[in-house]
Parts: C-alpha cells; sequence; structure tokens
C-alpha cells in the first residue's frame, strides 16, 4: 500500500552521462521544474561509463521504491543491439519523455561549404576516408544518426571515418582545431564553438528548423530528404514500480514540463522540448527501439 505522503524524503536521479553534456543539462531542467512540484529535493546523481551502460544499469537495478529514478536515454535502445548489455527498454517503468534533441551537421567556419548539399557531394566524389566526423563513441547516437543520414544520401556509412569522443564539446574543439571535418550533435552542444565563430551549421535533421538557430534550415528544406533520428530522453523508474506511485510522479512532471522554468530554461539552452505521458512513453520505446536496430544492423554494428 503506497503512503499518502509519497514523496516523504529527497528523490535521486541518476543521469548516466557525465556532468556538462546535453542529457545533463535536460536532466537538471526537468528536476528543477519537477522539485517545485513534488516539494522535495531531486538529487541529479551523474553515472557515467560504458556508453551509457553503467547508469542505465544502476537506475535498472535500484529498489522501485519511486525513490530512485533514472533519466533514461536514446542509447537505452541501442547498446543491447550493439552487445554491450542485455539492458533494454523493458527493464523499467516509463513515466514520461520531456526532451528530444534532434542533431545538426556541423562544420568549421573557414570550411568550403555553404549548404549541406555541397558538403554531401564532396563526400560521394572524394575518396573513402577524406572526411572524419565524431561526436560521440563509436556506435553512439549522433554517430548512429549521422551513419543513417549517409544511408538515406546514397553513401556507404563507412566512407567516412568516425572518431570516437567522449561527447559533442570535446569534438566541437577537435572541429576547430581541424582534426575532424564534420561534428553531427545536437546544435545546443555545438552552440558555444557556432557563437564564438569557429563553426557553422549546414543543416538540422529534424521536423522544423531550431527556434534558437532559425538560419539554419531542416535537411527536408535542403535536399528534400525525410530522414529525422536523434535523442530523446525522459524520466523512468526500475520495473516494478507501484502504479500509484507512478501516477503522482507522471502528474508531477506533465504539471513540470508545463512550466515556465522549465519551458524557459529549455528554450533559452536550445534544447528541444517533447512530451508523452507513461502510456505513450511506453509505446514510443517500443517502436522506437526496433527503428534503431534496423539502423544499427544496416551500420554493421549489430552484435
Amino acid at each position: 500500500m503506497v503512503m499518502a505522503a509519497y514523496p516523504e524524503k529527497p528523490i535521486q536521479l541518476i543521469v548516466p552521462w557525465a556532468a556538462g553534456g546535453g542529457s545533463d543539462a535536460a536532466a537538471r531542467g526537468i528536476a528543477a521544474a519537477l522539485e517545485e512540484q513534488l516539494k522535495t529535493t531531486i538529487n541529479v546523481v551523474n553515472r557515467p561509463g560504458g556508453s551509457g551502460v553503467v547508469g542505465h544499469t544502476a537506475m535498472a537495478a535500484a529498489k522501485p521504491d519511486g525513490y530512485t529514478l533514472g533519466f533514461i536515454t536514446g542509447e537505452l535502445n541501442m547498446l543491447h543491439w550493439q552487445g554491450l548489455t542485455k539492458l533494454s527498454h523493458e527493464d523499467f517503468t516509463p513515466i514520461a519523455m520531456t526532451n528530444y534533441d534532434y542533431p545538426g551537421v556541423q562544420i568549421a567556419a573557414n570550411a568550403p561549404y555553404d549548404t549541406v548539399q555541397s558538403l554531401l557531394q564532396a563526400i560521394k566524389s572524394k575518396p573513402k576516408g577524406t572526411f572524419k566526423a565524431s561526436g560521440t563513441g563509436l556506435g553512439g547516437i549522433w554517430h548512429i544518426a549521422f551513419a543513417g543520414l549517409l544511408l538515406d544520401q546514397g553513401i556507404a556509412p563507412d566512407h567516412i571515418t568516425w572518431i570516437p569522443s567522449q561527447g559533442a564539446a570535446p569534438a566541437m574543439v577537435e572541429l576547430a582545431a581541424g582534426s575532424v571535418e564534420i561534428v553531427p550533435s545536437s546544435v545546443p552542444e555545438a552552440r558555444s564553438m557556432i557563437d564564438a565563430g569557429k563553426a557553422k551549421g549546414l543543416a538540422v535533421v529534424a521536423p522544423q528548423r531550431n527556434p534558437s538557430f532559425p538560419d539554419i534550415p531542416t535537411l527536408k528544406e535542403a535536399t528534400g530528404s525525410n530522414y529525422i533520428l536523434g535523442e530523446w530522453r525522459g524520466v523512468a523508474g526500475p520495473k516494478g514500480m507501484d502504479p500509484e506511485v507512478v501516477a503522482t510522479l507522471e502528474k508531477a512532471l506533465d504539471a513540470a514540463y508545463q512550466s515556465d522554468t522549465y519551458q524557459s530554461f529549455m528554450k533559452k539552452q536550445g534544447f528541444g522540448v517533447e512530451w508523452r505521458n507513461a502510456t505513450d512513453f511506453k509505446e514510443f520505446l517500443k517502436t522506437n527501439n526496433a527503428y534503431m536496430g534496423g539502423i544499427i544492423e544496416k551500420v554493421g554494428l549489430k552484435k
């Protein structure tokens, strides 16, 4: 039986990525707004490692009492296809999806390409390995999203050399230094280098333009392609949570999502907001999992 007083004590929110990245910022944004709704402290705890395996494993193994939650990310639907873990979305209790970020195609400011078409044409016409890209580890979300884009454009994914990195921020530094030519990451993660005039965005692989970067066209506007893939994030708990606790959290998250605290924070950061309740999030996880498996297989990373 659920105590009517839930939550009676602080809640821990595990983030499977390092502090300072996109997932960390999006988690802290929703945590701050959720604190206002639940009137309790929410401690954001970073558990990076293993391309997301460490943090997601810690969430799934937690006691399902509502006091340890996780900020699950798109990698949950990618890692098991690559043989990195047996964990899947079925090991969690989905509560709400709160964020969806689409990748931009970023290049150095002094690169000789002004449109994504001219970049893609150059990739096609030059020998394999001429271009290097980075933005995450091998098989990470931005690697898979970019590989899917190349496939969509009739280019073999291995025509470009993927340089693994600890995230988009260090990859953007490599881009500015000339070590890599392309960083496909969320636009907010590329923002500081774009604002500093060291990088430029050619397109966003999204349904519509990013309001924070209205001059960057969508891939569809630029090429006519309908290809879309990005990084989703949301709040979940371990499998087997009490439905009443889930309902309490879902209602509080709905209010937190709609709050000015959350919406203004995300808009200021340039992050995409997208809401799915517990039922819709569960269904989304299932369909997205199958979709990701298909791309990972085409890229040759399925184990």
